[in-house]
């Protein structure tokens, strides 16, 4: 297949080795993976904070970026901006679009995937010839579990990997409190409920806590750094593109 890789802004500019293992780990798999140069943001921040007219700009680049019909595929590590483009762009399409936007967001957002549910889904592999010899926990983000219903496809990639100890994170599903710009506007609230996150984490012992989204790793490194937990963050994609022949060196985190 040939997919077109969205980095992310937060890939982009905080996490690119996030998103360059996403384009390692398809590529391994057999995919030419392209990478459309004048992409910009989802616009997802936008929406998120009440702004929908102002993202059109950008969803009608994406839809420009992302449509070219050689494309099959559009993958990213990511599943709040895969949820973004495949929900809010209809919504800033129909509501403050023209025809051709709304074609193509319609376009577009059928063949969008988060990473791990193009793996499950579209390619229908778990085992993707990762090694890890690390104890990891997983975060499922708020976006993945609740928008785009991954489910258990990013356990069931990790649960393949070649000697990980995967370890079950308590209270999984409660949010990490980052939330985009609710961790600023509810600063208190949201150091709260990353201190909840903080605590299950530190139960299990990890060695790292992985997720599918750069900005709830963000936030929780954040957290787990400044307390010197000894357990640091990892993106999915970083995990999965990991081999024995080229694996991650795992730098230990501040104690």
């Amino acid at each position: 297949m040939r997919i077109g890789l969205f980095a992310t802004c937060l890939g982009d500019t905080l996490f690119p080795e996030a998103v360059k293992s996403t384009a390692v780990l398809l590529a391994r798999l057999g995919h030419e993976v392209v990478f459309p140069p004048e992409q910009t943001c989802c616009g997802q921040m936008h929406v998120n904070t009440g702004y929908q007219r102002e993202p059109v700009p950008l969803v009608r680049n994406f839809a420009e970026q992302f449509g070219d019909p050689s494309i099959d595929a559009v993958v990213m590590p990511s599943g709040s901006c895969a949820g973004s483009v495949r929900h809010q762009h209809e919504i800033v399409a129909e509501r403050y679009g023209d025809a051709a936007l709304r074609a193509g967001v319609a376009t577009v957002k059928t063949k969008t995937y988060e990473l791990s549910e193009f793996l499950v889904d579209v390619l229908g592999v778990t085992e993707v010839g990762a090694y890890f010899p690390h104890r990891v926990t997983y975060h499922p983000t708020c976006h993945s579990l609740r928008m785009l219903r991954v489910g258990e496809k990013p356990l069931k990639l990790l649960r393949a990997v070649d000697s990980i100890d995967l370890v079950e994170l308590p209270e999984a599903d409660s949010c990490c409190g980052f939330g985009g710009t609710f961790a600023v506007k509810n600063a208190e609230t949201s150091t709260a409920m990353l201190q909840d996150k903080m605590r299950n984490i530190a139960t299990t012992e990890a060695a790292v806590c992985t997720a599918g989204d750069s900005s709830c790793l963000m936030h929780i490194g954040g957290g787990l750094s400044r307390i010197k937990s000894g357990t640091r963050t990892l993106h999915l994609a970083q995990i999965l593109s990991s081999t024995r022949t080229s694996p991650y060196v795992l730098t230990e985190a501040v104690r």
